[in-house]
């Protein structure tokens, strides 16, 4: 995610405890589907609302569109959902996933788990300069590690990894157990 989308992101949702639950983030950003239900009916979801803040949805859906790019559990997630719904549903869901990932980074407190540590201070200190702060030159900062390649290809390596591990979870979902004949 890029620091013009993060921060316009996090600008709209302002404080996280406005939101009680990851479901209630997805639907202030009208992530959520619309659903049509009449007395004893079954329930019929249909697309997704767009009830909700329309520049924050469009800022996710544009962060889901880079996913498709980057190795990790969420290039996956949004492979698969490709392969069975289509491109455009595939960056809605993955931007709702988003979501909920951004809902659960705030109100825990952790950093996202499967995040490359040495683009991250990259990123950070990109913000950083943009924001004024002074330029320090001739001490490398933490944000130096993104420029030494065996550090950047094994992080990208894990990354990769998670996602593998993430492609072989989801085919054993779909692997029907053989029939035991009992004698």
């Amino acid at each position: 995610m890029s620091s013009v989308v993060a921060s316009s992101v996090l600008a709209s949702i302002g404080d996280i405890a406005r939101f009680p639950s990851p479901d209630k983030l997805s639907s202030y950003f009208g992530l959520t589907p619309r659903v049509r239900q009449s007395g004893e009916h079954p329930a019929r979801h249909g697309r997704i609302s767009k009830q909700g803040n329309r520049d924050a949805r469009k800022m996710l859906v544009e962060a889901a569109w880079s996913t498709k790019t980057a190795p990790g559990p969420l290039r996956a997630f949004f492979n698969r959902t490709q392969k069975k719904h289509g491109a455009g549903v595939a960056a809605v869901a993955t931007a709702r996933k988003l979501a909920v990932m951004i809902w659960h980074v705030l109100t825990i407190g952790k950093d996202y788990a499967y995040a490359r540590p040495a683009f991250t201070a990259m990123k950070l200190r990109k913000v950083a300069l943009k924001a004024g702060a002074p330029r320090a030159y001739g001490k490398a900062g933490p944000g130096r590690d993104y420029w030494i390649k065996e550090i950047r290809e094994r992080e990208a390596g894990y990354v990769a990894r998670v996602e593998q591990a993430y492609e072989r979870m989801v085919a054993a979902w779909k692997e029907k157990p053989k029939n035991v004949a009992t004698n």
